[in-house]
């Protein structure tokens, strides 16, 4: 079983920074695709950006390309999302998730979430 717990939400202005932690425990972390999904009120979970923990392999939904930036800290078992330039609909719960699928945008090949960190971003 993956334990998986995310840090660093809170309340930004547009055009302002925040960086999420996500801490991982659990099963090997060198056979996982760690990612970032996100949900806003009344809508579905989205994919954000994902990383392949072995390779370092990172990919971006579209809506966050060139803002935000995925990274991993192999000693300390965590992954982190550094989100740059936040415009107001950025804001949602974001979570973090692992998969055994490499480079996985699909939600449903997720079998480990966190609990999620509330991201608002102000106008």
């Amino acid at each position: 079983q993956v334990q998986l717990v995310e840090s660093g939400g809170g309340l930004v202005q547009t055009g302002g920074s925040l960086r999420l932690s996500c801490a991982h425990s659990g099963r090997t972390f060198g056979s996982t695709t760690m990612a970032w999904f996100r949900q806003a009120p009344g809508k579905e979970r989205e994919f954000v950006a994902g990383i392949t923990w072995t390779g370092g392999s990172t990919y971006y939904a579209d809506s966050v390309k060139g803002r935000f930036t995925i990274s991993r800290d192999n000693a300390k078992n965590t992954v982190y999302l550094q989100m740059n330039s936040l415009k107001p609909e950025d804001t949602a719960v974001y979570y973090c998730a692992a998969t055994r699928v490499i480079a996985s945008r699909n939600r449903y090949q997720y079998d480990s979430w966190g609990q999620g960190t509330q991201v608002t971003v102000s106008s």
